[in-house]
């Protein structure tokens, strides 16, 4: 059990953005965490078999290993990974250890995922672009990103966006992209 404190000071407006380039791929990161399965090499295991796979990328790849013993209750493991372009691009993957699958087949999983994203090139991963749609409603002026996919979430925030704030977005196809665009 933990207790975190967070002061927000509020803005009065949002501002726009504009994330329309990849960019080159900078850094792989990630975080490789199991809960009282640290005896098993779980994290590490997990972690060796996404680096292995992504080892193909011309950057570093640095995943975090945590051993976890907070929760006695709950055994289990998860890993995160997120890629950095040199364009503030942040796209992530990631993936829960499940009872009979292997740690290994978690950690490849995981990366094939990662690997699947930057390999479209898009600059805003397909599990964040529908969450950012209530933020860009609210924003004045354009806002456009670009995304491997365009999900029943992507499409029912946009809806509820347009019905409640009134908002207007396109939604184009751009090669294996969707470019996902707030009209002014």
């Amino acid at each position: 059990m933990g207790e975190a404190t967070l002061n927000v000071k509020p803005t009065r407006k949002l501002q726009p953005f504009r994330l329309e380039t990849f960019g080159r791929l900078q850094s792989i990161d990630g975080i490789s965490v199991c809960t009282f399965l640290g005896d098993r090499k779980v994290a590490e295991r997990q972690a060796k078999a996404a680096k292995d796979h992504l080892a193909t990328k011309e950057v570093n790849v640095d995943i975090r290993v945590i051993n976890d013993k907070s929760n006695p209750q709950q055994k289990g493991s998860s890993i995160t990974l997120w890629a950095q372009t040199d364009r503030g691009v942040i796209i992530g993957s990631d993936a829960i250890g499940e009872l009979g699958k292997s740690s290994e087949s978690i950690g490849t999983a995981v990366a094939q995922k990662l690997n699947t994203e930057i390999l479209t090139t898009p600059t805003v991963d397909s599990h964040l672009a529908d969450m950012l749609i209530p933020y860009i409603a609210l924003t004045e002026g354009v806002s456009v990103f670009l995304t491997r996919t365009v999900s029943e979430h992507l499409e029912t925030n946009i809806w509820l966006a347009e019905t409640i704030l009134n908002s207007k977005f396109n939604i184009k196809k751009t090669d294996a992209l969707y470019r996902v665009e707030k009209v002014g």
